[in-house]
């Protein structure tokens, strides 16, 4: 019955993850500026007295506002959690992702810079949290015959760790590709009208593994979606991210919120942005 505040447009598994374990998840818009990035002042304006926690995302790896999340969270006694899933190797404030809030996530997908081919981690320094962790990994067993509470099969196989101590390897080279990619983008579609590339937000640090474009229809010319169909044509793989927005979706339309069809900078965003193959 407890309320979490989740994104939008936001990746379905934020939501369910709330729904499963059974909370109500609240969304809240993104701010225009940072395309997808959480806006402090929306989250502040969508707490209720049954509101206990914040669920916030480092989208596409580009580090949010943590300060101010930091701030409202503290402010209004609320747990604090960050989706860091394509955030690895990125820095706030020259901090690493990895220490901010009560616990972290990282994805170790294929489409992730340093990837096992599928997982991902829990980042904290709440030990309470680890323990626990550690436990509903492997069903529960604090030792060889020893349960001691309910757990699940979360354990990585040899073959995935193998590729990702592999890809953990290679991550400067990958680090050094992308940067290389990303400003041969940026230099190519600098004189396009109406085409921006989303820049590394000032006082952060990221992997570049995402390169992302928004349309502007108006300069541009021309809507995303029939950008999307000419590239995916000339069999250039590009994708509409977090669209149309989970809070759009069923069965989550069906769980929302009146609030949550009020979005207006959310869905003009979801409508401009593309994301490029890296």
């Amino acid at each position: 019955g407890d309320e979490v505040l989740v994104p939008s447009p936001d990746y379905p598994l934020w939501t369910a993850s709330v729904i499963l374990n059974g909370g109500r998840a609240v969304h809240y818009p993104c701010r225009a500026q940072d395309a997808f990035l959480p806006d402090p002042a929306a989250v502040e304006a969508v707490i209720t007295e049954r509101t206990t926690g914040i669920l916030a995302a480092h989208t596409w790896g580009r580090p949010c506002d943590i300060d101010s999340l930091t701030e409202l969270a503290a402010r209004h006694h609320l747990q604090l959690f960050f989706d860091a899933a394509p955030a690895y190797g990125a820095s706030y404030r020259g901090t690493h992702i990895r220490n901010f809030g009560r616990a972290e996530v990282l994805s170790f997908h294929a489409t992730k810079v340093v990837n096992s081919g599928e997982g991902g981690a829990i980042l904290t320094n709440d030990d309470e949290i680890a323990a626990t962790a550690r436990l509903m990994r492997t069903f529960g067993f604090a030792d060889t015959d020893l349960v001691t509470s309910i757990g699940t099969n979360a354990k990585m196989s040899e073959l995935a760790a193998g590729m990702g101590i592999c890809s953990l390897a290679s991550y400067d080279e990958y680090l050094a590709v992308n940067t290389r990619n990303f400003d041969r983008y940026r230099s190519a579609l600098a004189g396009v009208p109406g085409i921006s590339v989303l820049p590394c937000t000032p006082g952060t640090a990221i992997n570049f593994n995402n390169v992302v474009i928004e349309v502007d229809p108006n300069r541009a010319g021309i809507e995303r979606d029939i950008v999307l169909q000419v590239l995916t044509a000339e069999q250039i793989l590009v994708r509409r991210y977090f669209w149309p927005g989970c809070h759009r979706m069923e069965p989550y339309r069906s769980l929302r919120t009146p609030s949550d069809d009020h979005f207006p900078i959310t869905d003009l965003v979801a409508g401009r942005v593309l994301s490029l193959p890296t």
